[in-house]
């Protein structure tokens, strides 16, 4: 815990990362920072290299202000109303850091401000907002990594290790909070970005654009990969896990809010934990959506790293509010077993009801029941076979009267179904065919009606049927109209006969709704 080495950056860092950046022996790891618009890489605890990001365009408006104010050509006054003008058209994200130091002075400060720094070239520059990695052609541990960065100009970069190049550039909607890597730049990867408008962003090889994955319901604190899922904690106490596809597969409520994550992958038991830590001091671990463990810490841990340290292979280290540094071994003999994590039940399990006693009329009850067993299950006998009788003598009276629409005999074997669509007095009469048969067609069929002409006529009184094929649904319609001004209804008879034949080999009864009336079909 001593001491190795003290560096210091110009601006506050916004993420450290280690990575390989070659593949010479021995291979030592690099430190990466990101700070401000640059990227600090320490390499052997001494400073290395340091990639700046490119410079975004300037607004012409505004580059012509500061070239004025370069020749003494305009007074204070006019220019802060010339560039106040110009953050209300394009923004203040799309203002130089210049200009927006300059928009927040007080007016007497306005003039030393410009006679500062008017000699120098007007630049813009992004900020580094979220860094990670990605393996770029091995996917082994040590192999050759690139840096993955995302900006406040809402772009996605992905530097080469050696010579620190722009890769791939990639953009999304709104400014990156958090980034998730996985695959191989060589091969295919996949960035999932978590972005302050509470929106996650999916990135793939060869896309310019982030593509809309999951909208949140509250801004994200963290955002890590577990499995095929993605784990994300917002700032509404809520820890959710989503599919790589948007479909949220769980969501739970926590005692409170979420400061930092972590996953904890422990390679000789197979499994992988999230370690939570909230702002109460405790530090949570779950496996999928159960707990598992509660871990008190002394202060807030802002800052949670699981990995080797020296010759342990599973250690956790936490940093904390205070400035402190705690770090934690897991024990050899630690065991984390499924049937542990199974849901107990709910505490108001544990409480009694208030069930009352028993009535004099639930007990006279249970003395009946008792004492009248056999009559009770006769009588309950009795009116089965009832129901059934009364069922097979409908079914029976359906089938004397041709009411079925399912022929249940011959040598064709169909089934039809006829419907009425409209309110009338013009009516759709809709039928359906089906030869029910599972390897012979029926041949040269057609429909005709049979109804009361005096209050319908039918404008196809024959529809030909020439093939039917065993399975498939063959549909016909025609036209039906009321010539009644009786308001009365009638029957409509469909029957399906063969040529040369007298007798049908189905037929369909409809009951006709009267005119304007609801739709009725049997």
């Amino acid at each position: 815990t001593h001491l190795l080495s003290e560096h210091t950056v110009i601006d506050l860092p916004t993420g450290v990362v280690a990575f390989q950046m070659d593949t010479c022996d021995p291979k030592v790891s690099a430190i990466a920072v990101a700070s401000g618009g640059h990227i600090y890489v320490y390499k052997n605890m001494r400073p290395f290299y340091k990639f700046t990001l490119p410079t975004l365009n300037i607004e012409p408006a505004e580059l012509e202000v500061w070239n004025q104010a370069k020749e003494d050509k305009i007074d204070m006054s006019s220019m802060k109303e010339v560039l106040e003008s110009i953050r209300t058209e394009v923004g203040e994200s799309n203002l130089s850091s210049r200009s927006q130091r300059f928009l927040m002075l007080e007016p007497e400060e306005l003039e030393e401000f410009v006679h500062v720094h008017k000699q120098f070239p007007l630049k813009r520059q992004t900020v580094v907002t979220c860094l990670s990695t990605m393996k770029k052609s091995m996917a082994e541990d040590d192999a050759v990594s690139c840096l993955v960065l995302g900006t406040e100009n809402k772009d996605v970069y992905v530097l080469e290790p050696d010579a620190f190049t722009i890769l791939a550039a990639m953009t999304v909607p709104s400014v990156p909070a958090f980034l998730n890597v996985t695959g191989l730049f060589d091969v295919e990867y996949r960035i999932i970005v978590a972005c302050r408008d509470g929106i996650l962003y999916t990135l793939k090889r060869g896309f310019k654009t982030g593509r809309l994955c999951v909208e949140l319901l509250s801004q994200p604190v963290g955002l890590l990969r577990v499995k095929n899922t993605v784990v994300v904690g917002c700032m509404d106490q809520t820890l959710s896990c989503f599919s790589m596809k948007g479909r949220n597969l769980w969501t739970i409520k926590l005692e409170s809010s979420i400061v930092a994550m972590e996953t904890i992958d422990i390679t000789y038991l197979g499994i992988q934990l999230i370690v939570i830590a909230l702002s109460n001091g405790l530090i949570q671990l779950y496996q999928d959506k159960y707990l598992v463990d509660v871990v008190p810490a002394e202060d807030v841990v802002t800052g949670i790293k699981f990995g080797r340290y020296g010759r342990e292979e599973n250690t956790l280290i936490m940093t904390t509010r205070g400035g402190g540094l705690i770090i934690k071994i897991l024990k050899r003999t630690a065991k984390f077993d499924p049937k542990n994590l199974t849901p107990g039940p709910p505490a108001a399990q544990h409480m009694k009801l208030s069930v009352p006693k028993k009535t004099k009329l639930f007990v006279d009850q249970t003395m009946h029941e008792r004492e009248n067993a056999v009559r009770m299950h006769r009588s309950f006998q009795h009116d089965l076979y009832r129901l059934r009788l009364n069922t097979a003598r409908s079914y029976v009276k359906v089938l004397t009267s041709s009411l079925t629409p399912v022929s249940t005999g011959g040598s064709d074997p169909l089934k039809l179904s006829a419907q009425i669509q409209g309110l009338g007095p013009v009516f759709r009469l809709r039928l359906e065919i089906q030869n029910t048969s599972t390897d012979k067609p029926s041949t040269n069929l057609f429909f005709t009606f049979h109804c009361d002409v005096r209050i319908y006529r039918v404008d196809k009184t024959f529809i030909p049927i020439p093939f039917l094929a065993p399975g498939l649904l063959y549909s016909s319609a025609t036209k039906v109209e009321c010539v009644s001004e009786l308001g009365i209804s009638d029957v409509i008879k469909v029957f399906v006969l063969r040529e040369n034949e007298g007798v049908p080999l189905i037929t369909a009864i409809i009951n006709m709704p009267i005119s304007e009336g609801m739709m009725s079909s049997y």
